[in-house]
C-alpha cells in the first residue's frame, strides 16, 4: 500500500452513492424482516444493486482516467492508441 491518499475528485461522489446504497440496503434488511411483498423487495434491491455497479464503473473509469494517463501520457499518439481503445471500450462495462 502507499504512504499517502489516492484521492480522486470522484471519490466524494462514489462515498456519496455508496452510503445511500448502505442505507437503501438497510431498509431492505427491515422490509423482509416486516414480511412486504418479494416484488417490493427485488425491486429494491436491483436499485442498490445498480447503485453499487455505477459506483464501481465511475471508479475504475476515473483510475483509466488518471492513473494509467500518469504512466501513458508522455507516449505518441500512435503508440496511445491501443490505451485510449481500451479506455473508450470501458464505458461498456
Amino acid at each position: 500500500m502507499s504512504e499517502y491518499p489516492h484521492i480522486h475528485e470522484t471519490h466524494r461522489a462514489i462515498v456519496k452513492r455508496l452510503k445511500r446504497a448502505h442505507g437503501h440496503l438497510n431498509g431492505i434488511v427491515e422490509m423482509i424482516e416486516a414480511g412486504r411483498p418479494c416484488l417490493d423487495i427485488a425491486q429494491q434491491l436491483y436499485a442498490v444493486e445498480k447503485a453499487i455497479a455505477q459506483a464501481k464503473k465511475t471508479l475504475i473509469q476515473d483510475h483509466l482516467e488518471h492513473c494509467l494517463e500518469d504512466v501513458v501520457g508522455p507516449l505518441g499518439k500512435e503508440q496511445r492508441r491501443s490505451i485510449d481503445a481500451f479506455k473508450e471500450i470501458t464505458k461498456y462495462l
